[in-house]
């Protein structure tokens, strides 16, 4: 299905480019949400004229984007898990486990905004990027521990804003199956902020 653009998609193109995708991808995703129209000479001549609109709109999002950004500088992020020999996890930290995590914080993020391409499945740090819009990303420190380990043994950069603390409910960790949900709430430290932006 040939359809017209009506912002960046990454991997896809500019807005106002043509473009084929299928048919399942365009009716329940990007016509949906706005961002393409099927590749008609009306919905062209449509996108020419709201073309003027579109830019102040985008940079609104941008400004918007770039309060976020700075809202996310400082977060921190650490997750316990069980680990078994050579500290594999049981079970795995995914962008969903971390979207979670920065919602219960007040940034409100598509989990696709999280660049993350496969799942943690070890101990240890890490560093997630947070795609917020096009050109603006923040990269997070991420760091997995055992139940009962200091992150900031792992990682000495969290000492300089406090300790992590567990609370002791979240102490508990409970073993995933195959699919590798969540196995326990994480705990967090971060500088305050909250946001929500769409490209």
């Amino acid at each position: 299905m040939k359809v017209i653009l009506n912002d960046f998609i990454e991997h896809l193109g500019e807005r106002g480019d043509s473009v084929s995708v299928k048919a399942g991808y365009a009716n329940n995703y990007l016509v949906p949400k706005g961002l393409a129209y099927p590749d008609t000479p009306g919905n062209r001549k449509r996108f020419e004229q709201e073309q003027p609109k579109w830019e102040e709109a985008d940079l609104q999002r941008r400004s918007a984007a770039e309060k976020l950004a700075s809202s996310l500088d400082g977060t921190k992020l650490a997750f316990e898990r069980r680990a078994g020999e050579k500290d594999v996890l049981f079970g795995s930290v995914t962008a969903s486990d971390v979207a979670t995590a920065l919602a219960e914080l007040g940034f409100d993020l598509d989990r696709r905004k999280i660049m993350l391409d496969h799942p943690i499945k070890e101990l240890g740090a890490y560093e997630v990027t947070i795609h917020i819009h096009r050109g603006i990303d923040v990269a997070i420190p991420v760091r997995v521990v055992r139940p009962g380990e200091d992150p900031d043994a792992l990682a000495p950069e969290f000492v300089a804003e406090g300790v992590l603390e567990t609370p002791a409910e979240d102490a508990a960790v409970a073993v995933t199956g195959a699919h590798g949900a969540a196995d326990a709430q994480p705990a967090i430290d971060t500088a305050p902020g909250t946001g929500s932006v769409s490209e």
